[in-house]
């Protein structure tokens, strides 16, 4: 007599969760917020570069020994890292399904004549883009030193810092992944309060007041330190 031995299997919650909508906005709103927090901290980092080269490359330093003793060196830089690489990965790939997803929902008149994307949407998905390109290029740069410009040297995070914003491509693509930056935080800060279930009608004020606000400290936090190496304040 053959057994009839029943292979299918119901999906996971987790499972269930990523292949919905919802869930996979859910995705997007917590790692957008991982990584806001870690904008937030970086920027105040940054600004060290305007007490001297003493204070910044000790900072950057201490960034190494985080943790110390009980956690090794580069143990907690690392622990970051790779908590930031899969809040990335997450939001980006959750992004391009969802986009995908909304493409093939669209009526079939939509072939012949395609809606225009609104301005948020447009934002979002072109801001994105440019921060994905912007990231690569920045760790080649100040990480790797691999198209960093002149002699790349480790240890040396001010000069460094100093000699990329010495040139105008240097400041051009900073300058530009920055606004880019100021823009999706806007838009990205004010969609995840919605998908979190934060917003309300009592809320939505304050927390508009709150996404512009956070998108404006941002942008001019990490634009002020190419500018006051182009104006000589910073040298």
């Amino acid at each position: 007599m053959a057994l009839d031995i029943r292979t299918d299997r119901r999906p996971s919650l987790p499972q269930t969760l990523w292949h919905s909508t919802v869930g996979k906005k859910t995705v997007m709103a917590v790692s957008g917020l991982i990584m806001l927090l870690y904008l937030v901290v970086h920027m105040l980092g940054n600004l060290k570069i305007f007490f001297g080269p003493g204070e910044f490359n000790h900072y950057a330093h201490w960034l190494r020994t985080v943790g110390a003793p009980f956690m090794h060196q580069e143990w907690t830089l690392w622990l970051v890292r790779v908590v930031l690489v899969a809040a990335v990965v997450a939001h980006a790939v959750s992004a391009y399904q969802l986009s995908r997803r909304d493409i093939r929902a669209r009526p079939d008149a939509y072939v012949h004549k395609k809606p225009r994307a609104s301005y948020a949407t447009r934002t979002m998905r072109w801001g994105g883009i440019i921060l994905g390109l912007f990231l690569v290029w920045h760790l080649l740069d100040l990480t790797t030193g691999t198209v960093h410009p002149g002699g790349f040297q480790s240890g040396h995070p001010y000069q460094n810092v100093v000699d990329t914003f010495s040139t105008w491509y240097g400041n051009v693509i900073y300058l530009v992944a920055v606004l880019a930056l100021g823009l999706h935080v806007r838009h990205g800060f004010w969609s995840a309060a919605q998908t979190l279930g934060v917003g309300s009608r009592r809320r939505d004020r304050a927390l508009k007041t709150t996404a512009d606000l956070l998108a404006l400290v941002l942008t001019v936090g990490f634009v002020a330190v190419p500018l006051a190496v182009m104006t000589g304040v910073v040298s």
